[in-house]
């Protein structure tokens, strides 16, 4: 005995009552698609300025803390020193010398943290940090110098001049200047 809606029966193409209730496959198929996409969500900027362009970042370069090295440094990148190295360090990136860490050499970098020992002059660097554990023998200069108590500094310091002739000229006009 077959169960079919009594009022239909006496047409042929006519579908079961059954068929008015959706199947789980066909309400799968009309529900919205869950979010598969774990890509961040980006939000429209509210002011009219266009987006900075994103500058590639710059990869850091370390020397471990049971390496000794001796040679020279150069590059574009950062680079981070926990062990011991001998010789000079020319990089447009920033200089980290960590706790332990031994740099004989000059050092030239755009951002120099000290934390270990240097044995050498800073040549150029826009700041430079002096962590509490710092050792540093030899002069630093300097557009911005910040340092820890603790650290310890044996040498000259530059700090806060633009470059060395800017320096020599108000020197020399000031000597050159009549008094009235």
């Amino acid at each position: 005995m077959a169960i079919f809606n009594q009022s239909n029966t006496g047409k042929k193409d006519a579908a079961p009552a059954v068929a008015d209730t959706p199947s789980f496959a066909a309400r799968e198929a009309s529900a919205p698609p869950a979010n598969t996409d774990f890509t961040p969500a980006t939000f429209p900027r509210t002011s009219a300025a266009p987006e900075p362009a994103a500058a590639p970042a710059a990869k850091e370069s370390l020397i471990a803390a049971d390496l000794t090295i001796e040679g020279k440094i150069e590059g574009s990148g950062h680079v981070r020193i926990a062990g011991k190295f001998k010789g000079d360090v020319n990089v447009q990136g920033d200089l980290s010398l960590e706790r332990g860490a031994k740099l004989n050499g000059s050092v030239r970098a755009k951002k120099v943290t000290l934390a270990g020992e240097l044995e050498g002059n800073v040549e150029a660097a826009a700041r430079v940090e002096l962590l509490d554990t710092a050792v540093v023998i030899g002069d630093l200069k300097a557009g911005t110098l910040t340092v820890a108590a603790g650290s310890k500094i044996r040498g000259h310091i530059d700090c806060g001049w633009e470059n060395s002739g800017t320096q020599k000229s108000a020197v020399k006009k000031a000597e050159t200047t009549p008094e009235s």
